[in-house]
């Protein structure tokens, strides 16, 4: 969490414009080989899967298409109220274009639990200043809070919706078990870095010992542990204002839910666009796992391959046959990463030209 606010505080850490490198192309391409390579093992039929995509009732696939805009837009709302409480003073559209900025550097940079959060505060700082880096790192790290527990509180009500159905089986319910057990467990332990300051600024001297070490001694960082310790008494700060604001963090966990609905709405609808309703348990337990996964800050690429492999399985785990599996994750994951990809793409490339546009027509 350190290293976050550092980054926060330095806009000039922040790449402007990602260049096309083969450390960016290479994981997509792996992902994409690993999936296919797991069809091939299990030997699911590719030609089927192509026919049945191209059987999709498309109006409905339409629809689903049209939830990512209101996924992200709420999604955008639920951090523009944490935002708008510190007295960081951002539209709501501009909240909403920054977080498909974030979402476009999720995709194109392996471990995507911060990489986005990096880019949305980026942004900000390099707008308003760095004297507003501590509130903008505590509305981002109480979102993500917020937004795992609505994850945690999906996997519990879908597990409940399936045994009710009889649809559980040992491997989903202890592998549903881990997974909350995993996710409460890296909330409990940023909460307890919130509400302990002198633990981060112990990380925060640790951290600076080892870089000193590791410049043997060439390097004084006396200035970035004051602008680090500074940020990190703002986020602190900023913390204790949302623990007694009860009904700030009501409303972005509302709006949150109300996200991640779209989002489970549309996994849903992909079922429906292939003539094959499932069970609304199945729908939230499979997301959930695979978000939980992507939402622990552990430093795993999992955004193309490894995700596709493990909704195909958990699909067909759940009792949904392999073909309609793959063909539904392939159809939720164009809508999810590439149709994502493409409209952060537009987005990122628009807000550079503009700021670049902009710091030229300053006066000098």
């Amino acid at each position: 969490m350190d290293s976050f606010g550092v980054i926060a505080g330095s806009a000039s850490m922040v790449s402007v414009k990602p260049k096309v490198t083969w450390k960016i192309v290479i994981p997509p391409v792996v992902g994409i080989a690993s999936f296919l390579i797991y069809l091939y093992l299990f030997q699911v039929d590719l030609p089927e899967i192509i026919v049945t995509i191209q059987s999709t009732n498309m109006p409905i696939y339409f629809l689903a298409a049209l939830l990512i805009l209101v996924d992200t837009f709420l999604y955008a709302v639920a951090w523009h109220v944490l935002l708008n409480f510190l007295h960081v003073k951002i539209s709501v559209w501009k909240a909403y274009l920054y977080v498909w900025y974030g979402t476009f550097m999720d995709i194109i940079i392996p471990a995507e639990s911060v990489s986005g959060e990096v880019s949305r505060a980026y942004l900000i700082v390099r707008e308003q200043g760095n004297s507003l880096s501590g509130q903008v790192l505590a509305s981002l790290v109480a979102h993500r809070l917020i937004s795992m527990g609505v994850g945690v509180a999906t996997i519990l009500i879908g597990v409940g919706m399936l045994l009710t159905e009889r649809l559980v089986t040992p491997l989903i319910f202890n592998l549903s078990l881990l997974f909350i057990a995993l996710t409460v467990f890296f909330l409990a332990l940023v909460i307890l870095l919130c509400v302990k300051e002198k633990w981060t600024l112990k990380i925060i001297d640790w951290v600076i010992k080892i870089v000193e070490l590791f410049s043997m001694g060439r390097w004084k960082p006396v200035k970035l542990r004051e602008e680090t310790v500074r940020i990190a008494g703002m986020f602190h700060g900023s913390m204790k204002q949302f623990g007694s604001a009860p009904k700030i963090v009501a409303t972005s966990t509302f709006l949150s839910s109300l996200s991640w609905l779209s989002h489970l709405i549309l996994s849903y609808l992909v079922f429906l666009a292939l003539g094959f309703p499932v069970s609304w348990g199945i729908v939230l337990v499979t997301q959930s796992i695979v978000s939980s996964v992507k939402s622990i800050p552990l430093g795993v690429p999992f955004e193309v391959g490894l995700p596709e492999i493990t909704m195909t399985t958990l699909y067909n785990v759940l009792g949904i046959p392999f073909e309609i599996s793959a063909t539904a994750t392939i159809l939720t994951r164009i809508l999810t990463v590439w149709l994502r990809f493409f409209i952060g793409f537009t987005v990122q490339q628009w807000l550079e030209i503009k700021a670049i546009k902009g710091s030229l027509s300053e006066p000098r």
